[in-house]
């Protein structure tokens, strides 16, 4: 791979990025790498200057190590000597330059995108799973959980952002398709769109799931508008787009999608008995719950629309992964996968065993209830979570163990009072990722607009404790959800990776010390 200084100078210009130039005659003008890491660089890289810790001092260290060419907002003495193109977003000249520079490796994918704030990794497992079934597990992912690229076991690895920073997601894009991946499903976080992760990049499928407060906060979204508009963006950069109609705030979302794409090439999706008498387009694909228990989820797939019936997808379904709330994501895959080109039987086959790590993870014990192990991470997870559990089990004790993340999702913590308020009776707050922050301080802010009434509150900072205690204190007939972290094996406390053996170990440890038991959690 490489890019020349004049391709770089074209692109910029053509998207008016380039504020000035300067060009060294005795510097080679062809880069051959990339890095926004004075720490990854080799000969004749080209280096972006971006970031809010960026430091001067970054730039003469990428100097010494062979980087010939910069990128920045403002130009620097420590880059003397070096092209140095100065730009008026540095991160949208990454994001476009990557591309270039990996040769546009979207052009060689059938790229999907989902965005919302609850059901993106899932409903992206779902796809990959459908969407394997059908082309020998060609499917690459870029998910919250992991990143796959290839069929290789080292092309599987955990991922570090929801959506990747542009100059590795362009990278892994190309390692894809050099792997011989087809089709790529990949979640768009809204920050993607904040910090131009994906700027330039169009979707053949753009979803929509849901929209409710989140990732509000210092170092996040300053209000919900903002929140709001960089989730909407993933529709405006779609070929085709798939909108669930029960979203709050829909006019707002299917007019973001009528800016750029034809109204043939919108799709809506919602339950059967779903009805909005202020809906001004009919709805598309209905789903129905033909049975819901512990073991799997049915439900049926109505297409409703002369459009929808071209698609050939009408039926049942079965889920192994649990709960109402995923017949929605279930839906949304399953009209991915139907614009894809996939029918029924293909659908139905691929996604009826598909799991996801941290999600849904249960254990029925002997004597001390449901055990559950999930990621709902914010107020509308932990509220569809304990719904679907109360419903379930015909109100049972609900025991939760619990905590937020430090440094982001500040706003998450009062939607976690009130869903504790509104169905747990036991709360155990703990340390969940607490960054630079103080775990005490976190738990006791959650903890203060709880309704003590109705939910008895435990801070017990050390998570494993905390985990143990809930699932000790737990009798037959109850349910423990452990939530936040699923799969995770690390805390992320001040900057440092901390290992951690992930909530589905710690809670299997202390079944087997209750009980002695020796199965593992049903995936």
């Amino acid at each position: 791979m490489s890019i020349s200084l004049n391709t770089c100078i074209l692109i910029l210009k053509e998207h008016h990025l380039l504020k000035s130039s300067a060009v060294q005659d005795t510097v080679a003008t062809t880069m051959e790498y990339v890095s926004y890491d004075s720490r990854d660089i080799q000969t004749n890289t080209l280096f972006f200057c971006k970031g809010g810790g960026f430091r001067p001092t970054y730039l003469s260290m990428a100097k010494d190590n062979g980087a010939i060419c910069y990128v920045a907002e403002q130009p620097y003495p420590e880059g003397k000597g070096m092209h140095a193109l100065i730009v008026r977003d540095v991160s949208k000249a990454m994001a476009l330059l990557s591309a270039a520079f990996f040769s546009f490796p979207q052009d060689d994918l059938y790229v999907v995108a989902f965005t919302g704030t609850k059901g993106k990794t899932t409903s992206a497992y779902f796809l990959k799973g459908m969407l394997d079934q059908a082309n020998g597990g060609k499917t690459a992912l870029i998910s919250s959980v992991n990143d796959v690229i290839g069929p290789k076991p080292e092309d599987s690895f955990k991922s570090s952002l929801t959506t990747p920073e542009s100059l590795d997601l362009f990278r892994d894009m190309r390692t894809a398709v050099d792997n011989g991946m087809t089709h790529l499903v990949m979640e768009v976080s809204s920050q993607a769109y904040k910090k131009n992760r994906v700027f330039g990049l169009t979707y053949d499928l753009g979803f929509f799931l849901n929209i409710s407060p989140d990732h509000i906060g210092p170092n996040e979204h300053p209000n919900f508008a903002d929140y709001l508009h960089c989730k909407l963006q993933l529709l405006v950069n779609s070929r085709k787009c798939i909108i669930n109609a029960e979203t709050a705030h829909f006019n707002e979302v299917y007019a973001a999608a009528t800016t750029t794409t034809n109204p043939d090439s919108i799709y809506l999706f919602a339950r059967e008995d779903f009805e909005n008498p202020d809906l001004k387009v009919p709805i598309d694909f209905r789903f129905a719950s033909q049975e819901l228990d512990m073991k799997e989820t049915r439900f049926k797939l109505f297409c409703a629309s002369d459009k929808a019936r071209k698609l050939p997808i009408n039926g049942d379904y079965t889920l192994k992964m649990l709960g109402d709330f995923n017949e929605s994501n279930g839906t949304a895959a399953i009209i991915g996968a139907g614009l894809a080109g996939l029918n029924h039987d293909q659908c139905a086959k691929g996604i009826r065993d598909v799991t996801i790590p941290g999600r849904m993870q249960t254990e029925r014990t002997k004597n001390h209830g449901m055990v559950v192990v999930d990621y709902a991470h914010n107020k509308a997870s932990m509220m569809a979570l304990m719904n679907f559990m109360q419903s379930e089990f015909n109100n049972p004790k609900i025991i939760v163990v619990v905590g937020a993340p430090g440094d982001k999702g500040v706003s998450r913590r009062p939607g976690f009072s009130e869903s504790l308020s509104a169905y747990a009776d036991k709360a155990f707050l703990t340390t969940d990722d607490p960054g630079f922050e103080d775990p005490k301080s976190i738990a006791e802010e959650i903890d203060s607009g709880i309704d003590h009434s109705k939910c008895d509150v435990t801070i017990e900072l050390d998570r494993k404790k905390a985990i143990h205690d809930a699932i000790a204190m737990a009798g037959p007939d109850d349910v423990v959800l452990i939530c936040g972290k699923g799969a995770d094996a690390f805390q992320k406390i001040r900057g440092v990776n901390t290992p951690y053996p992930s909530d589905i170990v710690v809670a299997q440890e202390v079944i087997n010390e209750l009980e002695g038991k020796k199965e593992h959690f049903r995936k």
